[in-house]
């Protein structure tokens, strides 16, 4: 399996570098996509070794990663490796996604906090808790932590989805359509941590979207129940 790093960002210039050298130590390509920054984030990616690629406007977090996963697909890899640009991930922990997929055949192989989520600020712990179960429940297994943007995904896997969603309701959208086509998940455990970072999730309008993605979900026929985890 060849894998590269996806890495979307939005004005983490002071960040991103450091993301970008800690991949390319694990991994023989990063692409960042800059969805639209006014800042020096394409540069400070550029300069550390990624290929970048720019939204001219900001389209939101998932057309960024749908951008970042399509020129790696069609650079020839089998598998994106995605990362957060804020140095929420570490990226030492890379070969727990690449280990898993080789050993169990996933599809997805999704990072999970919620082992060690001591760290984690009470509201995003139980924001976590609340939409992984009603992930869990529209792709038919079992999700522990949905939110988790640290991921592996397949070609396969990829290619399989239909996404309607461009902001943080496509990390959502991804599960439940990759599982619907029949795909594999699984999950590893991963650092929990938080720093100076700010999150960009504006708390009214992405719930409205995750509420409006399940409604959507829920209208189609469930699936089948699978033990993925």
């Amino acid at each position: 399996m060849r894998a590269c790093a996806v890495v979307p960002a939005f004005n983490e210039e002071a960040r991103v570098a450091g993301v970008v050298l800690g991949a390319l130590d694990r991994l023989p390509k990063v692409i960042v996509v800059d969805d639209g920054s006014s800042d020096g984030t394409a540069g400070a990616a550029e300069r550390a070794g990624a290929e970048v690629l720019r939204h001219r406007v900001n389209r939101g977090k998932g057309a960024a990663l749908r951008t970042g996963m399509e020129r790696a697909f069609a650079s020839g890899f089998d598998a994106a490796v995605i990362l957060d640009a804020d140095g929420q991930h570490r990226t030492e922990e890379i070969p727990l996604f690449l280990r898993a997929a080789d050993e169990t055949g996933a599809d997805i192989v999704l990072g999970s906090r919620m082992g060690g989520a001591k760290g984690m600020p009470l509201v995003r712990w139980l924001t976590n808790r609340f939409t992984s179960a009603v992930v869990s429940a529209l792709a038919g297994t079992r999700i522990p932590d949905s939110q988790c943007g640290f991921r592996l995904v397949r070609e396969s896997a990829f290619r399989a989805m239909t996404f309607r969603t461009t902001r943080y309701d496509t990390e959502s959208e991804m599960l439940i359509e990759a599982a619907r086509a029949g795909r594999r998940i699984v999950s590893v455990p991963v650092s929990t941590i938080y720093g100076t970072e700010k999150s960009r999730i504006n708390p009214l309008l992405d719930t409205a979207r995750f509420f409006m993605l399940a409604a959507r979900q829920m209208r189609r026929r469930p699936p089948p129940r699978r033990g993925n985890g």
